[in-house]
């Protein structure tokens, strides 16, 4: 995978949080198919922070968790409208404090929209990081210390991108498709299947 391409759609750090938060126990194919109409009544922070809760969560309501996340989505744009000018913090310190975000979503947004080395560690990261013995925690604060501990800080992003892609395709939770793995002799998983 010598380009992994972030899989969620946007044009702006702005739609990269929203579609972030969104994708919270979702997929980014659905994610995908909710957004545009979104984006197109919401299309900056301030609209979105203006929005009734009931309109946002019809919009969202096949993404799952839609109460909690139009709650998320509209805090988070009256936050982002208030305390940083509707321009989306490239500090990690400055992301996490926005309602609906965390280490993840904020490892996202500096990785993707802002180009800065981050290490995003979902639940696809964190099983191909294990089975690869990458790393042994469960923690995914863990998983991304021994993640940076273990590549440059150059490949971060990219790296993680893989592992994201790479679990998501391949090395998936129930099923995993050793027989097709490109990287099966780096394996250490003892379950892994012939190939």
């Amino acid at each position: 995978m010598p380009s992994p391409k972030m899989e969620l759609d946007h044009r702006s750090p702005w739609e990269l949080l929203v579609a972030t938060i969104l994708s919270a126990q979702c997929t980014d194919q659905r994610v995908n198919q909710v957004t545009p109409t979104l984006f197109q009544r919401y299309r900056q922070p301030a609209e979105l922070a203006a929005a009734h809760l009931s309109d946002v969560e019809q919009i969202i309501r096949s993404t799952g968790f839609f109460k909690n996340k139009a709650k998320h989505l509209v805090a988070c744009g009256k936050a982002v409208t208030e305390r940083f000018s509707e321009q989306v913090p490239e500090k990690m310190e400055e992301l996490i404090t926005l309602p609906g975000v965390g280490r993840k979503t904020a490892n996202v947004i500096l990785g993707t929209a802002f180009g800065q080395p981050s290490i995003v560690v979902d639940t696809h990261v964190k099983r191909v990081a294990k089975r690869l013995g990458l790393t042994r925690s469960d923690n995914p604060d863990l998983v991304e210390q021994d993640l940076q501990q273990l590549m440059p800080k150059s490949q971060w992003t990219a790296v993680s991108q893989r592992l994201l892609l790479h679990g998501r395709y391949v090395c998936l939770a129930r099923k995993p498709q050793c027989s097709t793995c490109s990287i099966y002799r780096h394996c250490t998983w003892k379950e892994k299947g012939p190939q």
